[in-house]
């Protein structure tokens, strides 16, 4: 099997996210696709993020109506901060036979090597690059750079331009703006259900 890994916050999931693996898993005629809710990112400010159940759940409505989407908790579960290599070598364990191949954006290119593991990780999977019009000179660069040096194997998919992000969806939320259209019709249903993002359901 061809499987994708598509790790983040989703503080909240949205439909970026959703279009974009889409556009992934038909342009690689990938088998399936998981959603892996980040745990204690080791880049990120995680007092501020949305409980993990609360993550989970949104995801798991947005991705139900489609059959090749799963998800995972293995980083919600894990004790301490969560590096992708050991969630890499968690689902090589799980999938010994399989592709696999991890979900990246422009962004996270130019950090890759400073990734925890990162010439072991490059072993254990492969990248897809998820990338928009105009970052094409600059990415062609690195990646050839990145595959002199490290022989590392990337796949690049063109994805639509699409300017939503968790952030610009949590402040519309506090400010009492509309998110519809933004996010699937039932994750904004339970972001409202739950009164999620104006402040009482973040930890302190």
């Amino acid at each position: 099997m061809k499987i994708g890994v598509m790790g983040g916050t989703f503080d909240p999931i949205h439909n970026g996210h959703l279009i974009g693996a889409e556009y992934v898993r038909t342009s690689l005629n990938l088998d399936k696709l998981i959603f892996i809710p980040s745990g204690n990112h080791p880049f990120k400010n995680n007092k501020n993020i949305s409980e993990p159940n609360k993550r989970m759940d949104m995801i798991s409505l947005a991705i139900s109506s489609n059959k090749y989407f799963e998800l995972s908790p293995i980083e919600i579960n894990r004790m301490g901060i969560t590096y992708t290599i050991d969630t890499i070598m968690e689902l090589r364990r799980e999938y010994r036979e399989d592709e696999i191949y991890f979900i990246i954006g422009s962004d996270i290119l130019f950090e890759l090597e400073k990734w925890k593991g990162f010439e072991e990780l490059i072993s254990l999977c492969k990248f897809i690059l998820l990338y928009r019009s105009g970052q094409e000179d600059s990415i062609n660069k690195k990646i050839k750079d990145l595959k002199i040096s490290y022989n590392i194997k990337i796949e690049k998919v063109k994805s639509p331009l699409i300017e939503i992000s968790s952030t610009e969806i949590r402040n519309r939320i506090k400010n009492r703006l509309s998110i519809k259209y933004l996010v699937p019709e039932s994750v904004e249903e339970y972001i409202f259900k739950y009164n999620l993002y104006n402040g009482e359901n973040l930890h302190e």
